[in-house]
């Protein structure tokens, strides 16, 4: 074993010290540098960007999540995360770094049942997740306030203000996790949630859905009374043959990567039928299947999700990233490293060439409604957005080199503000490119 040093300071002392180190990164990239976009100095095209972005996809899907995209602005920023990247990468940035969410905007936020069944609100999505500069998720929420903010009829003025709220939310959360105690930090929760309407709404949501819901929704009975999936293209169908087989012999290399208390449970449940789900925008085009399990009979449903994992969008712009040789495991992991409560049977798995995440098709899932975001709605989601993303980058990273690096936060939220206002212009401008590729026939949407 080996032998373990005691420092000799004290632990306001270590902390001192370390709020001084991301203090001092300001000498390498000033906070007022976060504002800065520069458009003009892009040396690539946003649309091979997006295109090159879905290879290792099933290419005819791809059609539908163009067109899901073209819906407006925010649905095309939702589904164009591999453009952003880009941009950020060309940009200064603070070197402190943290486990990020990645895809980090309004819509990725949603409530869920916990493991032990209460219902709770975060982040839902962890595809793009990575250790990266911690201010390009703040960069990316913060723009994606804005441009739903718009699609919800707001004026320029608040949502540029919304954006600047979470982002002060963020450094005031930052602030006050650097002063607590690393576990106190660790079990964190946002307590806020029933006193804000979108949210409320999203969890009444999650109150509302019931596993035997989903199971009427995704399935029908066969004439010998099992359950098989509904033939609803271009959403849902049933999966046989190999494909089959694939998925559930992939099942057994899931198990293994369980902890033993959870291996229990899942033993405990029979799959019965395999099915293939369309999913969001970003993610359609990857390989997701659903596999219907039962426990304790035919009412006792669970579904598992086993979705398609690839590379990062942020990998290629970050050293020693592509190292990873499972990116299902890459995105649990990085679940795991942000939230205090993850799914029961969060686990990874392979079929064939492609690495895959498996989850709960949650059955208790709660979504943001961008309509609840009229009035004071966008705001106060803005606030709770801000504490949920800072306690997820305090728990993957150090709380308080980045509340050195930020300092009261006043000058950080206008920097971030202003970038998030440019980069909603940027993002409505390549939205227009977007859709000229569309008609040029460069790309084909659905």
């Amino acid at each position: 074993m080996p032998e373990i040093t005691v420092p000799e300071k004290t632990d306001a002392g270590l902390n001192t010290e370390r709020i001084a180190r991301g203090r001092s990164r300001r000498e390498v990239t000033s906070r007022q540098a976060l504002a800065t976009l520069q458009p003009d100095r892009r040396t690539f095209d946003p649309v091979a960007i997006l295109l090159a972005s879905a290879i290792d996809r099933v290419r005819q899907l791809l059609p539908l999540k163009y067109a899901r995209m073209k819906a407006s602005p925010f649905a095309f920023f939702r589904g164009a995360v591999s453009i952003m990247a880009a941009d950020l990468a060309n940009l200064p940035n603070s070197g402190l770094q943290a486990q990020l969410c990645g895809d980090a905007h309004v819509q990725n936020l949603g409530s869920f049942a916990a493991p032990d069944g209460k219902l709770i609100f975060d982040f839902t999505d962890f595809d793009e997740t990575i250790r990266g500069p911690w201010e390009w998720d703040v960069k990316r929420m913060a723009a994606s306030m804005i441009l739903a903010g718009r699609e919800s009829g707001h004026n320029r003025a608040t949502c540029k203000s919304a954006a600047q709220a979470f982002v002060a939310s963020y450094c005031k959360a930052m602030d006050g996790f650097s002063r607590q105690p690393v576990l106190e930090v660790a079990r964190h929760q946002v307590r806020r949630e029933h006193r804000i309407e979108p949210i409320h709404a999203a969890l009444l949501q999650s109150e509302r859905a019931r596993p035997l819901d989903l199971l009427n929704k995704l399935t029908e009975r066969n004439r010998n009374g099992i359950s098989r999936f509904r033939n609803q293209r271009p959403n849902v169908w049933r999966v046989s043959g190999e494909a089959r087989q694939g998925v559930l012999h992939s099942l057994a290399v899931y198990r293994d990567n369980l902890a033993p208390e959870r291996r229990h449970f899942f033993d405990l449940f029979q799959p019965v039928d395999v099915g293939f789900k369309v999913v969001g925008i970003g993610s359609v085009g990857l390989r997701d299947y659903v596999v219907l399990c039962e426990g304790n009979g035919t009412s006792d449903p669970l579904f598992l999700q086993i979705k398609q994992e690839t590379a990062s969008a942020y990998a290629p712009y970050l050293p020693g990233a592509h190292t990873r040789r499972h990116e299902g495991q890459r995105v649990a992991e990085g679940q795991r490293a942000i939230q205090p409560l993850s799914d029961l049977l969060l686990g990874w798995t392979t079929i064939g060439e492609h690495t895959f995440l498996v989850r709960q098709l949650n059955d208790h899932k709660g979504s943001i409604d961008l309509q609840r975001l009229r009035g004071s709605g966008l705001k106060s989601l803005g606030l709770v957005a801000g504490e949920l993303l800072a306690r997820g980058h305090a728990r993957s990273g150090d709380a308080c080199q980045i509340r050195g690096y930020c300092g009261s936060g006043d000058k950080i939220t206008r920097a971030i503000g202003a970038f998030a206002e440019a980069y909603a212009d940027q993002s409505e401008a390549d939205y227009t490119a977007f859709l000229g590729a569309i008609r040029s026939g460069k790309i084909k949407a659905a």
